[in-house]
C-alpha cells in the first residue's frame, strides 16, 4: 500500500477503552528476542506467579569464560537455551540442566579490516531462530547461520563491506524463510543506513531497503528514496547520512510486513549535514516495508532533522487495544526522545504521544500534523542550553515489555539531561574530525545525576500506572508475564520481581553481578523456568560512574547464565572476598599538565566506554591505573598500535601518533598517582 511521506493524524477517543485479551500464542518457547513476532517480551506462562513467587529458587547457572560484554536476550527452543557474547559467540546449552551442548566462535576480532574501534562495549544482543538454524550477526559486518543440532556453520554472509566502520550488535530477525539485518556504525563512520533480506536456507541476498538516500547524481534506488532527497539540502551524501538500524526489526504475519526502527542522521548536528533545512527522511523514523519485496509501505517520523541523537530504534511493539471502543491493531514505541508512541500499524497514522518522562526538547506532538513542537532554543541556534534527555536517551534499547492482560509497558528509564552548543564548530566549513572523535559536528557534557525509575505506563491513559525509583545509572531490560509479574536485573546486582499489576517488589536473588539484558521465561516437560544473562560493563557503566559504585571489575565480574525454577535447589559458588584495587607505583612519574590535559582528552574520545569514566574503573575493560602497562612506554605503545590484545578484545589505534599515545599514558599514569592515596573497594 503506498502512503503519503507523513503518515500521521488524530483518532477520537483514543484514551477510552482498555487493552483487549492477551492473543493465542505458543509460549513454551521463547522464539525470537522479544520472545514471539509481536516482540512484547512477554510469557502467558502462569505458573510462576504472585502466589508462587516466594517458591523461585535457582535451577542451575554457567560461568561465562573470558572477560566478554555479556548483556544479550536469550532463545529457548525445545529445550535449548542459546545465547551470544562479545563479539558474536554463540552458546547452545541444556536448558534444564545447563550443561554446555556446542559452542561457535566466528572470530571477529581477527577478521581482516574488521575495524572494531570502540565496538565491544555495546556488545550482540540477541540472535534470531528459524527453522533449523540460528542466526546471529558479528561485530565484523557478518550474518551467521549456525545449525541448531551441532554448532557448525551452515552459511556466512558478509552484510557490510569489510573496514568501513558498520558493524552488527542488535538482532537479526527470522520471517517467513528469511532473515534480515541491520548494522549500527554511523556515528564512527560515514555510513548510509540500510536493512538486508537473505534467505533463510542458503544465505543468498534478496533485498536492501536504504533508509537514507544517496548521491543523486547517481540516481535513486526507488520512489522512496527520490522523494526522501526532496527532504534533505547540501551535499549530505558525502556523510553517508546515517539512519541505520542498528536494533528494532519487527515483522507482522498478519500484514506481511516488516517494521524497522532508524537511528540519528550523520553528522549530529543538522546544520552541516542538511545547512539548508529539511526532515531528513528517514532517519529517526518507524517505517513499514513490504516484508516479500522491501519496497516502502509508510512511515512515522519521530524526530524531523534530529540535532540531538534521537534514534527510533527501541523496541516496535505490536498489540490490539482497544481505542474509542473499537479493536485497532497497534505499534509501539517507548521512544528515546521520551515520548510514548502508539501508531495504527495498519496505516501509520499516529494515535497518541506523550511524554514518559523529563523532556525539554519538545513541548508536545501535535496530534493533527504528527511533528513536534520545540522549545526555545532546542537547537541551540541562541546558544549552549540544557536539554532532557541526553544522547543516550529516556529509554535506549534495553528492552520494555508490554503485558496483554495488565495493558500495561515496562520501561526501563534513565532520565539525564546534556548541555549542547556547535559554538566551536565552524558549520559551514566543516571537515572529517580527526580520528575517534565521531561524526557529531556539536559538544555536549552530561548534566546529571541521571534519575532511573522503571514505569508501568499505560498507553491508553497516557500515564504512569505505578513507577519504581531505582539508583541512578542504566538497568536492565524487562520480561512480563501471564503469572501478573514484571522481572528486570539492575545495575546493583539484584534480580527483582515486581507485581505487575500495582510495582510491588515481590521477590529478588542477588545475582553478584549488574544484569543489563532482558530476562526470558519458558517452559520444558511441563516445568516454567526464568533465565538472564548476567553482567554489566561497557556502555552501562559509563554513567555515573556505576559500574565502579558497585564494584563490577572488568577482570573478575561474575559473567554467567543463571536459570531459575519453582523449589530449584542450585546455589552459585562462594563469592570471592573484597578485594582493593591498588593504583600502581610509579617512581618515574612526574606530572605535566598539559600533557595530562590532552591524555584525558583523547582517553575520553577513545577509552571510556570499555575502561569507564574519571575512576578508569567499571568498565568492559580492567582499570588501568592497575596495570603494569603503564609502566613501559614501548608496552603501552605496542598494544595501541599492533594491537597484540585484539583477542581479548583490546583493539590497536594505528592512528595514534606517538605524542597522542604518550599524553594517554601520562594521563593514566597521573591518575594512578593521585588515586593511590585512597585506593577503591571493589568486589
Amino acid at each position: 500500500m503506498a502512503a503519503a511521506l507523513l503518515g500521521v493524524g488524530l483518532v477520537a477517543g483514543v484514551n477510552q477503552g482498555s487493552a483487549s485479551p492477551a492473543a493465542s500464542r505458543g509460549n513454551s518457547d521463547w522464539l525470537s528476542y522479544g520472545g514471539a513476532n509481536d516482540e512484547q517480551h512477554y510469557s502467558a506462562l502462569e505458573n510462576i506467579n504472585v502466589s508462587t513467587i516466594a517458591q523461585l529458587k535457582l535451577a542451575w547457572s554457567f560461568d561465562i569464560p573470558g572477560t566478554v560484554m555479556a548483556v544479550s536476550t536469550p532463545l529457548e527452543i525445545n529445550g535449548t537455551l542459546y545465547f551470544v557474547v562479545g563479539y558474536g559467540v554463540v552458546r547452545a546449552l541444556d536448558a534444564q540442566t545447563g550443561k554446555l551442548l556446542w559452542e561457535f566462535n566466528p572470530h571477529a576480532e581477527r577478521a581482516p579490516g574488521a575495524n572494531l574501534k570502540m565496538r565491544l562495549d555495546w556488545g550482540v544482543r540477541g540472535i534470531a531462530y528459524g527453522g533449523d538454524k540460528i542466526y546471529v550477526g558479528t561485530m565484523d559486518g557478518r550474518l551467521l547461520a549456525i545449525r541448531c543440532a551441532d554448532g557448525k556453520l551452515a552459511w556466512s554472509a558478509q552484510t557490510t563491506e569489510p573496514g568501513d566502520g558498520r558493524f552488527i550488535s542488535g538482532p537479526p530477525k527470522y520471517f517467513d524463510g528469511r532473515v534480515i539485518i541491520g548494522h549500527g556504525g554511523g556515528d564512527n563512520s560515514y555510513a548510509r543506513g540500510y536493512v538486508t533480506a537473505y534467505d533463510a536456507r542458503t544465505g543468498a541476498k534478496l533485498w536492501r531497503f536504504f533508509t537514507v538516500p544517496g548521491d543523486p547524481s547517481k540516481g535513486f534506488e526507488n520512489d522512496a528514496m527520490k522523494r526522501a532527497a526532496k527532504t534533505w539540502s547540501g551535499e549530505w551524501w558525502k556523510y553517508g547520512g546515517g539512519g541505520t538500524v542498528w536494533n528494532a526489526i519487527t515483522y507482522d504475519a498478519e500484514f506481511g510486513r516488516i517494521y524497522i526502527g532508524t537511528g540519528n542522521g550523520i553528522p549530529w548536528n543538522p546544520k552541516i549535514r542538511s545547512p539548508a533545512g529539511g526532515d531528513n527522511l528517514f532517519t529517526c523514523s518507524i517505517v513499514a516495508l513490504d516484508a516479500r519485496t522491501g519496497a516502502y509501505v509508510w512511515h512515522y517520523q519521530l524526530s524531523p532533522n534530529d540535532a540531538w541523537d534521537y534514534d527510533a530504534t527501541q523496541d516496535l511493539e505490536l498489540a490490539t487495544l482497544k481505542i474509542g471502543g473499537e479493536p485497532r491493531k497497534v505499534l509501539m514505541q517507548a521512544a528515546k526522545n521520551g515520548f510514548y508512541y502508539v501508531l495504527d500499524r495498519t496505516t501509520g497514522k499516529l494515535l497518541s504521544a506523550e511524554k514518559f518522562g523529563r523532556e525539554s526538547w519538545a513541548e508536545r506532538i501535535d496530534l493533527q500534523s504528527g511533528r513536534p513542537v520545540e522549545t526555545t532554543n532546542a537547537r541551540y541556534e541562541h546558544g549552549s542550553v540544557s536539554i532532557w534527555p541526553a544522547p543516550i536517551g529516556e529509554h535506549n534499547w534495553h528492552a520494555m515489555s508490554f503485558n496483554p492482560r495488565t495493558g500495561l509497558a515496562y520501561i526501563p528509564s534513565f532520565s539525564i539531561g546534556a548541555r549542547f552548543t556547535d559554538a566551536n564548530v565552524d558549520v559551514k566549513h566543516w571537515a572529517d574530525p580527526p580520528p575517534g572523535e565521531g561524526k557529531v559536528g556539536l559538544s555536549f557534557d552530561i548534566v546529571g545525576p541521571g534519575i532511573s525509575s522503571l514505569i508501568a505506563w499505560d498507553p491508553l491513559r497516557h500515564q504512569a500506572a505505578w513507577t519504581v525509583s531505582l539508583e541512578p545509572g542504566v538497568h536492565g531490560g524487562t520480561l512480563t508475564t501471564g503469572g501478573n509479574l514484571v522481572f528486570q536485573g539492575r545495575a546493583d546486582g539484584e534480580f527483582i520481581a515486581y507485581n505487575a499489576a500495582n510495582g510491588a517488589r515481590l521477590w529478588s536473588y542477588d545475582a553478584e553481578d549488574g544484569i543489563v539484558g532482558a530476562p526470558i521465561s519458558f517452559s520444558v516437560a511441563g516445568q516454567q523456568y526464568v533465565s538472564v544473562v548476567v553482567s554489566y560493563t561497557g556502555f552501562a557503566s559509563m554513567f555515573g560512574d556505576t559500574g565502579a559504585r558497585y564494584g563490577w571489575d572488568a577482570r573478575t565480574q561474575a559473567r554467567r547464565v543463571l536459570t531459575f525454577k519453582l523449589g530449584g535447589t542450585a546455589v552459585l559458588p562462594p563469592r570471592p572476598a573484597a578485594r582493593r584495587i591498588e593504583p600502581i607505583a610509579d617512581p618515574d612519574y612526574a606530572a605535566d599538565p598539559q600533557k595530562e590535559a590532552a591524555g584525558a582528552e583523547s582517553f575520553a574520545e577513545r577509552c571510556i566506554t570499555c575502561h569507564g569514566p574519571a575512576g578508569l574503573a567499571g568498565g568492559q575493560g580492567p582499570d588501568l591505573r592497575a596495570s603494569a602497562l603503564i609502566l613501559s612506554p614501548d608496552g603501552f605503545k605496542s598494544v595501541l598500535l599492533d594491537a597484540l590484545l585484539q583477542d581479548q578484545g583490546m583493539p590497536g589505534f594505528e592512528e595514534l601518533s606517538g605524542t597522542e599515545i604518550e599524553a594517554l599514558r601520562q594521563y593514566i599514569r597521573a591518575r594512578a598517582h593521585t588515586d593511590r592515596a585512597g585506593p577503591q573497594e571493589q568486589k
